[in-house]
């Protein structure tokens, strides 16, 4: 069985690649900070027959990353990595002048370094399977200057160009950066609170993440509309 580490999986997109990844037979390390919320989503992925691991903690711990690679060790290795936990920086999300600097290296510290550390955790395992992909979760405010978003923003641009060089670096790998574009989320409700335009389940998008994994495209910058629409 293929193994899968997905950070930030307690709800939103990680929950709902976690379960079609479990519907497909893989086993799985799941990660979030929330214990009681991780709980509940690990028991209903293990309710597809696969075996879950799943390890609350804070992926800028170090000794929790290492924690979740060991797990994924003891269930056979490391066939994916997903790289899904975010932090905004200030909640709801504000102009740069207001944008509180120890907010900015939260983002900075869970987007881009735990996600690049998590990556160095994994590579030896990574590289000794035969399909090993990493799948950064990045957004449109990477690519695009939204007001507000500045903080967030430059942390997944960030975040992408990190995985470029990964791509580069890791010719033996897959290394997908995925725009997932707009979803119903706990992180875009924080983000803006006041929006109160209806936005896609999480769910809708997973289909272009298993596309990835079918067709293993070279490493590079998806978005997940643009797969969704040339299927």
């Amino acid at each position: 069985m293929p193994v899968g580490i997905i950070t930030g999986a307690s709800k939103g997109l990680g929950r709902a690649l976690a379960e079609a990844l479990a519907a497909r037979g893989w086993d799985l390390v799941l990660d979030a900070r929330g214990a009681r919320a991780l709980t509940v989503a690990a028991e209903a992925v293990s309710a597809h027959g696969t075996r879950v691991t799943a390890l609350p903690g804070d992926v800028t711990d170090g000794g929790h990353r290492s924690e979740l690679v060991a797990a994924a060790w003891k269930l056979g290795g490391v066939d994916l990595l997903v790289n899904n936990a975010s932090a905004l920086g200030a909640e709801p999300l504000v102009r740069l002048e207001g944008l509180p600097l120890e907010g900015l290296r939260r983002a900075l510290e869970v987007n881009v370094v735990a996600a690049l550390g998590l990556v160095q955790e994994a590579l030896p395992l990574l590289r000794a399977s035969e399909a090993g992909a990493v799948i950064a979760v990045s957004s449109d405010a990477a690519a695009e200057a939204y007001e507000t978003w500045g903080g967030y923003g430059a942390s997944k641009a960030a975040l992408d160009h990190l995985s470029a060089v990964l791509g580069e670096e890791e010719p033996g790998l897959r290394v997908w950066a995925v725009d997932p574009g707009d979803m119903a989320t706990d992180l875009y409700a924080a983000a803006v609170p006041d929006d109160e335009d209806p936005r896609p389940d999480p769910g809708s998008v997973v289909p272009a993440f298993l596309r990835l994994l079918d067709e293993r495209p070279a490493s590079g910058r998806y978005g997940a509309p643009a797969l969704l629409e040339s299927r």
